[in-house]
């Protein structure tokens, strides 16, 4: 690890129990029967451990898309083109992508960053260059990049997280663009996992049944030839890893190291999750998940983490889209613990409320 990893992985510090504490109290109080808002009251009392606030307002909300090419999708493991990650780049920053709109509705900023690009982006407004390096090498013919350059990738979603921090931004969901990246990620689970490459792989952008078998074969040649080790979340980064994935484990780093919930998207942003919590495994309670994609690679990683989303949507977009729509219940919460009235306050007794179920 560098320096900077490393100190980051030092603060990040339990929940505070004080806080989850009175959140639980309060909770017990409104004007419910106990336990009947279900994971509603799991997310506040997760929220008021992570900020240390019995009742928390985000009142700025960020999506932070990172973006990088894979030199793999030469093998044809995708249906579109590596041209389609530059294109998506474009329709963010003039707002006109799913998450964009998401994002409008669910009263957040999106806030995209070339991590890895394979084209010059440089004077694009908007735009946050933090380039390692212009996508990563073919894994099937080599590591996918250095060890160096990984461990670069993970402190550049460290200083995102810490932007954020200046900019105000109190919520923070994960997002990714780029091209080949559920390959890079369907790699990194099978060496993380143990499981086999048929179990983790899944469609993608909506491949047919024929490239999905060139998709499995091409994972299975880049494993056999990098040999990840799976005891070392930034040896699998390196050898068959993303740019973006990279990236998106550092935001998580650096957000739990600020004491900022991150709200983890679908499977390319939950396998990010899953190297985070590799590297420190405190990490993991700052995170909330959102969905369920239907790529069967994220329910193992989910697995993996012991986490369960509340969404079930058969959504499989990414871009950060489920973790938006996240924030939405998220806000809902805020509001119960802020706005709902106790027994005391509403002059009800607790003798006469019952579920309706």
């Amino acid at each position: 690890m560098t320096e900077k990893i490393d100190q980051i992985i030092t603060n990040i510090k339990p929940l505070d129990q004080e806080a989850m504490e009175a959140a639980f109290n309060h909770i017990n109080q409104l004007t419910k029967p106990q336990g009947s808002l279900g994971q509603l009251e799991n997310i506040a009392i997760q929220l008021a451990g992570i900020t240390g606030l019995r009742k928390c307002i985000f009142e700025k909300k960020s999506v932070v898309v990172m973006a990088g090419d894979h030199g793999v999708v030469e093998e044809g493991v995708s249906a579109f083109p590596k041209e389609v990650t530059v294109q998506m780049v474009f329709n963010f920053l003039h707002g006109g992508a799913a998450i964009n709109v998401m994002a409008r509705e669910a009263g957040a900023k999106v806030t995209c960053v070339d991590v890895g690009v394979d084209a010059d982006l440089s004077k694009l407004d908007g735009l946050i260059n933090k380039k390692v390096m212009n996508g990563t090498a073919n894994m099937v013919k080599g590591p996918a990049m250095t060890r160096d350059q990984a461990l670069r990738t993970i402190e550049v979603g460290i200083e995102m997280a810490e932007w954020e921090l200046t900019q105000g931004t109190a919520l923070i969901a994960t997002g990714e663009m780029g091209i080949g990246n559920t390959t890079a990620s369907s790699a990194m689970l099978a060496a993380l996992s143990n499981k086999s490459v048929e179990e983790v792989v899944g469609r993608g952008t909506g491949i047919d049944d024929a490239r999905y078998i060139n998709k499995v074969n091409v994972i299975k040649k880049a494993l056999q030839i990098n040999c990840p080790n799976a005891e070392d979340p930034i040896d699998v980064l390196h050898k068959v890893g993303g740019l973006e994935i990279g990236a998106m484990a550092g935001l998580i780093l650096g957000c739990a190291a600020n004491r900022i919930p991150v709200v983890i998207d679908g499977f390319i942003s939950t396998v990010a999750a899953l190297t985070a919590v590799r590297i420190s495994p405190a990490a993991k309670a700052y995170l909330i998940p959102s969905h369920k994609s239907v790529e069967p690679g994220h329910q193992i990683a989910l697995q993996l983490l012991d986490l369960n989303p509340s969404l079930h949507m058969n959504m499989r977009l990414g871009e950060g889209t489920g973790a938006c729509l996240m924030f939405s219940v998220i806000d809902t919460v805020q509001r119960i613990m802020n706005e709902m009235a106790t027994f005391e306050q509403a002059g009800v007794s607790t003798g006469v409320v019952e579920s309706h179920d």
